[in-house]
């Protein structure tokens, strides 16, 4: 089992929806997959400005939050540009979203 972080309650992602998403069985491979899904939250932050926290709400986000997991894990594979390709016009969504809601708020 992987062991908890003090940001795995930030995580967009949980560590069996990360296995389905690399279509992994098994816990052989957590050491490797927790840091990336650790990582995920703030990168989508930096770039999007939307917080962890209202991520984990917005099911484009967590559809986000997939495609960077599987584009990480595996970045020697052959379709790595149309991954990364995918995950900027997710990304170019997301920050629509947390404009559109910040306009709101105001």
């Amino acid at each position: 089992m992987a062991r908890q972080r003090a940001g795995a309650e930030a995580m967009i992602l949980t560590i069996e929806e990360a296995r389905e998403a690399l279509r992994l069985d098994g816990a052989d491979n957590d050491v490797i997959i927790v840091p990336l899904l650790e990582a995920i939250p703030p990168y989508i932050e930096i770039t999007t400005g939307i917080s962890a926290g209202e991520a984990s709400s917005i099911p484009l986000a967590k559809t986000a939050a997939k495609f960077i997991l599987q584009l990480w894990y595996n970045a020697e594979q052959a379709e790595a540009d149309k991954l990364q390709r995918t995950i900027d016009s997710l990304l170019k969504s997301l920050s629509l979203i947390a404009l559109r809601a910040r306009a709101q708020a105001e």
